[in-house]
């Protein structure tokens, strides 16, 4: 009785939870330019000067900046990711004027250093007195005043410039702007002759370390070009979240369908675990904002019918069991344990391609595989674990007594 009833309890609480709680995942699943419409660019990436070294810190920078650089243009939720050591691969999603964001998008990041010129508005600084090549090169660094509080040293090329200016603008600020974010707005208390300086203020350890990483790559401002782009309308990515939703939504129906035909009772549960699967895989989604695309949708597919194999395995193994004379109870025990090396090494094999994928591919290559080691890892947790948990209740309840149940017919069963 006590099994029987944490049967029940256990797939109530579960259904519920799905039923209350589907909808609201849904609507916060991200999805990807393919399916909501948008554009996608690889930018290949060297140093405006000639001669310069490309630093990994240098294009992770640039990748920052022209994600604030979308996000202050209000697209929608950009992504931003370096690729090998040259590449920034971008992906904007409900673009209305895509020629002028793309315009934007590619122009180098412009670090300035500006101060109020005669007729500014107060808090405006529009005089530029030194841009980012007027730096030393990765010179910016974070030190700790007299009293232990984060400082960002930088050091210039031309000393008399920077001592002029220090003395012009002695009380007054020196503004520094990336493209026309502000950034900070240190005083001038003196006038600096041997060019290098240090910026103080109530800036913590992170932002004093961001503050000069910026400046460095002021200092080495990086040049992007086209290297490839993708266009899709948002009408088109509607279309193929419809087409898409539909095959899904009709394959399933499908394979439930088909399994509790085949296996009755067993089959139902397995239906009911790889429901489960789905929701999870859908709950993984928001939780950990992974985008859903296309490639990610055949990974979540491919997934689907691995645990469908993996239930036919396990079920087929529990009725050879039975049809060679064992009891209902011995049958299953001995087909999950039969079937359980078999779908783990199918699991695992796909797991480690997958993972090799995921460390030497790019772009769409990556998320197909990092979907697909999830869909494993919560197949293995919902239909090589739960699904016969579920299964063993009942048996142990006295709930699945006869093998027609499992669907074998009683005249199939050799005596022993």
């Amino acid at each position: 009785m006590k099994r029987m009833l944490s049967f029940i309890i256990t797939v109530l609480v579960l259904t519920g939870v799905m039923v209350f709680t589907t909808p609201g995942l849904l609507d916060k699943v991200r999805l990807g330019l393919d399916l909501k419409g948008g554009f996608e660019i690889l930018y290949h990436a060297e140093p405006m000067e000639a001669g310069a070294e490309l630093s990994r810190a240098s294009l992770q920078k640039t990748a920052e900046s022209l994600e604030k650089r979308a996000n202050a243009l209000g697209t929608s939720e950009p992504e931003v990711t370096t690729e090998g050591t040259d590449r920034i691969r971008l992906k904007i999603a409900g673009v209305t004027d895509e020629a002028e964001v793309r315009k934007k998008m590619k122009e180098p990041a412009v670090l300035t250093f500006r101060s109020a010129a005669p007729g500014d508005a107060v808090g405006t600084y529009s005089k530029i007195e030194l841009v980012g090549s007027d730096f030393v090169e990765g010179a910016a660094d974070v030190q700790r005043d007299k009293l232990n509080r984060p400082e960002i040293s930088i050091k210039v090329k031309d000393k008399s410039k920077f001592a002029e200016i220090t003395k012009r603008l002695i009380g007054q600020k020196l503004v520094i702007y990336l493209d026309d974010r502000k950034l900070s707005d240190p005083n001038v208390n003196m006038e600096i002759s041997d060019g290098s300086a240090s910026i103080s203020g109530n800036y913590t350890l992170d932002k004093a370390r961001e503050l000069a990483d910026t400046i460095n790559l002021g200092a080495l401002p990086l040049k992007l070009t086209e290297k490839y782009s993708q266009s899709v309308g948002a009408t088109l990515g509607k279309q193929s979240l419809d087409q898409t939703v539909k095959a899904g939504l009709v394959g399933s129906v499908i394979i439930l369908i088909f399994m509790i035909g085949m296996y009755r009772l067993p089959g139902a549960l397995a239906s009911f675990a790889l429901i489960l699967h789905t929701w999870l895989l859908i709950a993984v989604f928001v939780i950990a904002d992974f985008t859903l695309t296309l490639p990610g949708i055949a990974a979540f597919i491919l997934g689907i019918g691995m645990a469908v194999d993996a239930n036919i395995i396990t079920n087929e193994r529990i009725r050879e069991e039975m049809r060679s004379g064992k009891s209902i109870l011995s049958s299953v025990k001995a087909g999950n344990k039969t079937s359980f090396r078999t779908v783990m090494d199918a699991n695992v094999t796909t797991i480690i391609v997958a993972a090799v994928m995921f460390a030497f591919g790019t772009g769409a290559v990556k998320g197909f595989a990092l979907i697909l080691i999830v869909e494993i890892v919560l197949s293995i947790v919902t239909n090589l674990y739960f699904a016969h948990w579920l299964l063993t209740v009942l048996v142990k309840a006295g709930a699945l007594k006869k093998p027609k149940q499992f669907g074998v017919k009683e005249s199939d069963i050799r005596a022993l």
